[in-house]
């Protein structure tokens, strides 16, 4: 995998778009003149825990004797899931809950951003591809920035393409997101057979 394509992978996985009507309706309650501080709070901690994954994820795997197939099958399954709901939405949006108050952590920054199938990704490669570490960084901090970007522009994005567009928006997300659970999966599949 190059720098490019831990970038998109990456991109595509944080799924900005899709995650804006979340961050709307978790902002609801929150004054105007606040949300925007509450948004980049919540993207910093999103990223703190990122780059731990990122370089301390191989010494969990590691410590957990956890094979590079296990967390390929199981980041495969957790992407699988949340690209379902993305497709096929539920009642509460795709974390199945409502929200109160201002957000702290949850559900914005973890699981939303960085979520279990980024951190499984992040893990993925520097576990197989270690000597690329640099590479790997730039193409996370770059994911983030425009993830941040977009999120930082919700309520201005949500204006512009509307509910609909919104909605079309996050479908498209969760079909290329159960593609790279369906390929992840069978990467995993055929590393584990032989």
């Amino acid at each position: 995998m190059d720098t490019l394509t831990a970038f998109l992978t990456l991109l595509f996985v944080m799924d900005p778009l899709g995650n804006i009507p979340v961050f709307l309706a978790a902002l609801k309650n929150v004054p105007q003149r606040r949300q925007l501080f509450v948004i980049m709070r919540e993207l910093i901690f999103a990223l703190i825990v990122l780059l731990v994954f990122l370089y301390g994820g191989r010494f969990v795997l590691a410590w957990l004797g956890l094979s590079q197939e296990a967390i390929r099958i199981a980041g495969a399954i957790i992407l699988f899931l949340i690209a379902i709901r993305m497709v096929f939405p539920m009642e509460g949006g795709i974390m199945g809950e409502r929200l109160e108050g201002e957000p702290f952590f949850v559900p914005l920054a973890v699981p939303l951003v960085a979520g279990p199938s980024t951190m499984a990704i992040l893990m993925l490669m520097t576990n197989s591809e270690g000597e690329q570490l640099w590479n790997w960084t730039l193409a996370l901090l770059g994911a983030w920035a425009v993830s941040a970007v977009i999120l930082l522009a919700s309520s201005p994005l949500a204006r512009l393409l509307g509910n609909r567009g919104l909605i079309a928006v996050e479908r498209l997300m969760g079909m290329v997101l159960v593609m790279l659970a369906v390929q992840l999966f069978l990467d995993g599949i055929k590393q584990s057979l032989g």
